[in-house]
């Protein structure tokens, strides 16, 4: 298991750093500057490169980025918020959209964990009909429709929710964007373990287990619901992701200062400092994620693990 563990994180460090290789890259391509503005001259916009190290070479910039990377210092923001450093706006906002990504996934996950097993355990009747319905209705419709509707019924016309989201209202204003984000997360898990529940129902495995007496929720939980796990865990992590990093179109309704509209501005302004250090985020928490997920496929079946320890994985 160790060895396992070991190769997974060497493989995800190196993962991680093509990425940033790649994405700074494309940033040095990248039209334009951080300093087109129409009121600097010539004179200052050069000024303003030496003193930020734009002028050095390619090299230069990309190692003296990865080097202040390791310690968390990610540079000063050019335009968004002149002089302050990145890292700070990171620190404002960061929390605000992990905050809102947790909580829509265990929501998500609960509920469609039961949904699926649900559906499952009750195959071809009205009950699987209409979680089956639901599934599509979730997975089809955006989270923004949702969330204008969550908004318009449960805080504008019942008002049981702030429609705008406020630090001072504390977990409250949390409601509302979540459940509109859990939506999808939800239809997706239960859809996925209703699939999966159903066939490791009807496997000769589960027959086996039966035949020794064992019935119940121990049979369900212990037994179909772990060996169905391993592909419901499979599509979880990138839900978890993008929900963890916030989703733009929900922040602007419910106008919470969460890092998906700061990318938006960091791209409109050619702040690349501020792109390149949400680029890591973004890339870090999916390689991390990731790794879990295959730390968990070996646990959970180590039939997978010793594939990969055997280099084929």
């Amino acid at each position: 298991m160790k060895k396992y563990i070991a190769k997974r994180v060497l493989l995800s460090i190196l993962t991680l750093f093509v990425i940033i290789l790649v994405l700074f890259t494309l940033m040095q391509w990248m039209p334009g500057s951080p300093f087109n503005d129409e009121k600097l001259s010539i004179e200052q916009q050069m000024i303003l490169r030496e003193k930020y190290g734009l002028n050095d070479s390619v090299f230069v910039q990309f190692f003296r980025y990865l080097k202040n990377m390791l310690v968390g210092d990610f540079g000063d923001s050019y335009t968004i918020s002149k002089n302050t450093p990145v890292s700070l706006l990171l620190k404002n906002r960061l929390p605000i959209s992990l905050t809102l990504g947790a909580v829509s996934i265990v929501i998500g996950s609960i509920l469609g964990l039961i949904l699926g097993t649900v559906a499952a355990l009750k195959h071809n009747t009205m009950i699987d009909t209409a979680a089956t319905f639901f599934s599509v209705i979730g997975v089809s419709i955006p989270s923004y429709v949702f969330a204008l509707g969550l908004s318009y019924y449960l805080g504008f016309r019942l008002g049981w929710f702030p429609m705008l989201y406020s630090q001072d209202q504390g977990a409250v204003a949390y409601v509302l964007p979540a459940l509109a984000l859990s939506m999808t997360v939800t239809a997706t898990i239960a859809r996925f373990t209703r699939t999966e529940m159903i066939e490791v129902m009807n496997s000769d495995y589960m027959q086996l287990v039966e035949s020794k007496g064992v019935s119940g929720m121990q049979l369900i939980l212990k037994h179909a619901l772990r060996n169905a796990s391993i592909s419901i865990i499979t599509i979880l992590g990138p839900l978890i992701v993008s929900l963890m990093t916030g989703s733009l179109v929900v922040e602007k309704i419910f106008s919470i200062p969460g890092i998906g509209q700061l990318m938006i501005q960091a791209i409109q302004s050619n702040d690349y400092n501020v792109i390149l250090a949400l680029a890591f985020v973004y890339s870090a928490m999916y390689v991390g994620i990731m790794l879990v997920v295959d730390i968990l496929y070996g646990v959970l079946d180590p039939r997978i693990r010793l594939v990969k320890e055997n280099g084929n994985g």
